[in-house]
């Protein structure tokens, strides 16, 4: 039997996952094949349509619940020896090993692992210019106006929420996690003037942009100097690069508390169809263990879930810093809710408030739209997890 694996269509995910395939085969006699799907239908595709037809399903950690309530995806929980699960927990970064238990399964091992940062362009901007607070943002788009460049933010539907839900916890809150609203109010309210004025002096180009598209330009264009949030890509800062970009900490949005952004990155799950489950979660393992996410996960363009990877010296050497200088942001990082009803509320609040943000629709009607979805589809799950 071949084991069957859906990725997603970015180097970073499917580089060394390719180059997993034939040293595997060496060592096991296990094939192995990889599917791609895009960056959209892994943020907020149907994950049940590929769990029906394929072993292995690298997914985001708010599909967990879901999954989980589903039957989607297999519990690893059994499968994991104790000493397994303590070495995960040891190699974390940030959340990540965490973000994948529900109701006490593991539905996934945390194989790439990402947060929102800053990016910006070194060449562009100095050290000293890159904004500390959000209103230092504004102020650099001014003066980056005036030599005819401009800050950017990915503004397409997924990323307005995602930074909706980071602006919520760089002010203290726990949006979608804590007890009562999913975002207070006033914290909706100031988050959406923030992101208007955000639209209203980003780069032209910003509305149309997800993470990649907005580093795809950055890294062939010289028109922008600077990104506030977006997820962060090991592969645009490893050298060489003929336009190398730089990652690290977000401006803080209320001066007085430290920035906090949401976890991204990737967890690999066993589909509970796979014809052959334990050689998918032997295979999982392997791509999952410190000595291939250090090694030939990096190599080929992997983002890994694992700090010994982040801390080494020789993977910091190949990606010109990358890890060392984005791991305090990811150590910080907040885990977005992961309740069952979590997916089809994130999809429908994404219409809302680019509705909001584009066509002014009012931003309390949305607060309290939002508030009101995320009490009726199961909130009580997530009081008081991960927060």
């Amino acid at each position: 039997m071949t084991i069957k694996g859906i990725a997603w269509d970015h180097r970073r995910c499917w580089g060394p996952l390719d180059a997993s395939i034939a040293p595997y085969a060496a060592a096991t006699g296990q094939q192995v094949a990889w599917d791609r799907r895009s960056l959209y239908s892994f943020g907020e595709g149907d994950l049940s349509e590929f769990c029906a037809r394929y072993d292995l399903v690298i997914y985001d950690h708010p599909f967990v619940g879901q999954a989980a309530a589903e039957g989607w995806l297999l519990d690893l929980a059994p499968l994991l020896a104790a000493a397994d699960r303590d070495a995960f927990a040891a190699d974390e970064v940030g959340p990540s090993w965490r973000s994948y238990a529900f109701e006490g399964g593991i539905y996934a091992l945390p194989i790439d692992t990402a947060a929102q940062t800053a990016a910006w362009r070194p060449d562009l901007l100095d050290d000293e210019e890159r904004p500390g607070t959000l209103d230092g943002v504004y102020e650099l788009a001014e003066r980056l106006g005036r030599r005819g460049r401009h800050i950017a933010w990915p503004a397409v539907p997924t990323d307005q929420l995602c930074t909706l839900i980071t602006i919520g916890a760089s002010l203290g809150g726990t949006p979608g996690r804590g007890e009562g609203p999913f975002m207070a109010r006033a914290d909706v309210e100031a988050a959406v003037d923030w992101m208007r004025r955000l639209l209203a002096v980003a780069h032209p180009g910003s509305a149309g942009w997800n993470p990649i598209r907005c580093l795809d330009h950055m890294s062939a264009q010289d028109d922008v100097a600077y990104v506030p949030w977006l997820f962060n890509y090991v592969n645009y800062q490893t050298p060489p690069r003929e336009r190398p970009i730089r990652f690290g900490a977000s401006p803080r949005v209320d001066a007085r508390i430290p920035a906090r952004t949401i976890l991204g990155g990737a967890g690999i799950g066993v589909s509970r169809t796979s014809a052959d489950p334990q050689a998918a979660f032997d295979y999982a393992m392997y791509l999952s263990r410190p000595a291939f996410q250090a090694g030939d996960y990096v190599r080929h363009g992997g983002q890994p879930g694992s700090r010994t990877a982040w801390t080494s010296d020789a993977c910091n050497a190949l990606t010109g810093g990358f890890f060392r200088d984005t791991l305090p942001v990811l150590d910080a990082s907040y885990l977005r809710p992961t309740y069952p009803g979590f997916l089809t509320l994130f999809h429908e609040a994404t219409a809302r408030l680019d509705a909001v943000l584009r066509e002014g629709a009012p931003a309390a009607a949305f607060a309290d739209w939002l508030n009101g979805e995320h009490a009726r589809r199961g909130a009580a799950a997530q009081v008081g997890v991960g927060a």
